[in-house]
């Protein structure tokens, strides 16, 4: 059976990103790439379905956390013999798709038991599974199936017993045991065992060296650097796209079928992170991104996706994994993203909000890229009236979010700016009246006098948790009184007793699915940076304190928390949460994230 959810570290190469237990079992791999098929899946699953467990025989875990600003995870286990310490990591930067197990002995002599069981295709496929003599007389542990194959190298490798490889080997004081797990190509040689100490070191330095760049103080900063790191983990190195999270199908509802894949990269949610890492001074990241948007994106503006794989391949097709029994029985599983086709109005407001930013950072437009960004608006421009599926995808009938026209305003309005604040070409004067209609529509329709409040969808009462965006892409300030309002009705309808807020009432049936889900961790980050803006600085102290205290030891956060149970749900870690957490903190600290005022 799988741990909760909070329980899991990550550990990650920038190409891909296993999830990691407290008691020392890596129950989701990917290999070599985030949305690969998995080698691992006993998360979704069970034990059959693939696993690598390292423990300590009758010990507990003392310490688990990671070393400072990594995701090199120590895990510390003691017994009534002795102690021990596992350090786990992936090597970064040598190109090699690897995890590296190491035990330490710290005291006396404790007994480490290990079980390694591959299943390649998302726990479908039985590898066939040989030991054999590598280069220098070696031997290891080789598993193959079609295009992939992984080798095992260690001094204690596990012996084979139907079709799992399991072992236990004694570990005394001033000992080291390394054990390394590598995938490769089945058509190639399999490689040689890393220099642990040297790739542990590189690691270390690499990590440490990326986050010593963040110098913001205060109650919250640990908070905001472990989130950076975060979104920095889910960025693939070659190509920049940046996954919403490394995991598919964490149940929304526990036992429900509100199960996603999010492994991909949603225009949205990446834009979103380019302006955090702007904020902190991390501009390559957010240049990396913009030329990956402008790789994926290329073409026919007509064809433009809300998501694509980290490479900018469209393709990704949603489809049911019957054989896996789900995260506590959460069923379907699902790889790919029936997203993928849902027309959602707001993402290209979220893009153009995140390119301004960097042309206030003093980022020049190039020949390809202001080029596409006009394309982009072409398209808004095309699809103007149409409803829309709204920014949660919901797959029921398409309908005007007022979220996805107040976005629609914000992509106007920034090409506006561009244009006569920097001096690129192109027809403001009519993207400036557009966006003036588009004022003008949602005052008149996305408003309710009588509820004073704007609603989720024109003409229907329900409220939406994403509405605490109108500010921050400044179509109103902060304390303004329809914004108020709207932030009132808001903490009326969506909060639960622990003061989170839903995303929207589920019951209403809009989002076309069954079941319920629980609060969902960004929009109480917005509501903190909604408090923090408009004066009500101790709602907002309050409220972060309780969002932060969420997070396990390692500071990693899901998707959702379920509040009446006291544990994280949902995919993980969740992009989307940590860089909301992010601009809360920084609304605490009052820096000036805050949008200039509409143009």
């Amino acid at each position: 059976m799988a741990s909760l959810i909070e329980d899991y570290a990550l550990l990650t190469d920038q190409h891909t990103a296993p999830l990691i237990s407290r008691n020392g079992s890596i129950d989701w791999l990917c290999f070599p790439r985030f949305d690969s098929a998995s080698i691992f899946a006993s998360l979704v699953g069970d034990d059959e379905n693939g696993h690598w467990s390292l423990s300590a025989r009758d010990g507990e875990v003392t310490e688990w956390g990671y070393v400072e600003s990594t995701f090199v995870l120590q895990t510390k286990w003691e017994t009534g013999q002795g102690a021990v310490r596992v350090t786990d990591f992936m090597p970064i930067g040598d190109r090699r798709a690897s995890i590296v197990r190491r035990i330490e002995g710290l005291e006396g002599e404790v007994t480490m038991e290990t079980e390694l069981r591959m299943r390649f295709g998302y726990g479908e496929v039985m590898p066939w599974v040989r030991r054999r003599q590598l280069g220098g007389g070696e031997e290891a542990i080789v598993a193959m199936a079609g295009p992939d194959a992984m080798v095992l190298h260690g001094t204690h490798l596990p012996h084979p017993s139907n079709h799992v490889h399991a072992g236990h080997f004694a570990v005394k004081a001033g000992q080291v045991v390394d054990m390394e797990l590598t995938w490769f190509p089945s058509h190639r040689v399999a490689p040689s065992p890393s220099d642990v100490d040297k790739t542990l070191r590189e690691t270390t330095d690499f990590w440490q060296t990326w986050a010593s760049s963040f110098t913001q103080q205060g109650p919250y900063a640990e908070a905001v650097k472990r989130s950076l790191l975060v979104l920095k983990a889910l960025t693939h190195e070659d190509t920049g796209g940046i996954v919403a999270a490394p995991t598919t199908s964490l149940p929304e509802q526990f036992g429900g079928s509100r199960n996603w894949d999010y492994r991909y990269c949603w225009l949205r949610d990446a834009a979103l992170t380019l302006e955090s890492m702007l904020v902190h001074g991390y501009e390559d990241e957010a240049l990396q991104w913009r030329n990956w948007l402008l790789r994926a994106v290329a073409g026919d503006p007509e064809d433009l996706q809300i998501m694509y794989a980290v490479d900018g391949a469209r393709n990704l097709l949603e489809r049911e994994l019957d054989h896996l029994s789900g995260y506590e029985q959460s069923r379907p599983v699902r790889v790919g993203n029936g997203a993928v086709a849902q027309y959602q109005g707001d993402v290209i407001g979220e893009v153009m909000v995140a390119l301004e930013k960097l042309r206030q950072a003093g980022v020049k437009e190039d020949s390809f890229s202001w080029p596409l960004q006009r394309a982009m608006l072409q398209y808004l421009e095309n699809h103007f009236e149409d409803k829309d599926h709204g920014i949660w995808e919901m797959r029921g009938p398409k309908n005007y979010f007022t979220h996805s026209r107040v976005m629609m305003w914000a992509a106007l309005d920034r090409g506006v700016r561009a244009v006569r604040d920097h001096g690129l070409k192109g027809p403001a004067d009519r993207w400036q009246q557009l966006a003036d209609r588009l004022r003008t529509e949602i005052m008149e329709k996305g408003f309710d006098k009588d509820l004073n409040s704007f609603t989720q969808i024109y003409g229907e009462p329900a409220t939406d948790a994403s509405l605490l965006q109108i500010p921050q892409v400044g179509f109103l300030p902060y304390d303004d009184r329809h914004v108020l309002g709207t932030v009132a009705r808001i903490e009326e309808e969506l909060k639960d007793e622990a003061g989170l807020l839903l995303r929207y009432r589920t019951e209403h049936g809009v989002d076309g699915l069954e079941g319920g889900e629980h609060p969902f961790m960004a929009c109480s980050f917005w509501l903190v940076e909604q408090y923090a803006r408009s004066g009500r600085t101790d709602d907002a102290t309050k409220l972060m304190d309780r969002l932060t205290g969420y997070s396990n030891e390692t500071g990693l956060l899901s998707e959702e928390y379920a509040t009446t149970k006291s544990r994280m749900a949902g995919n993980y870690p969740q992009a989307f949460s940590h860089l909301t957490l992010v601009r809360a903190a920084d609304a605490l600290a009052g820096d000036p994230q805050e949008p200039v005022e509409p143009s």
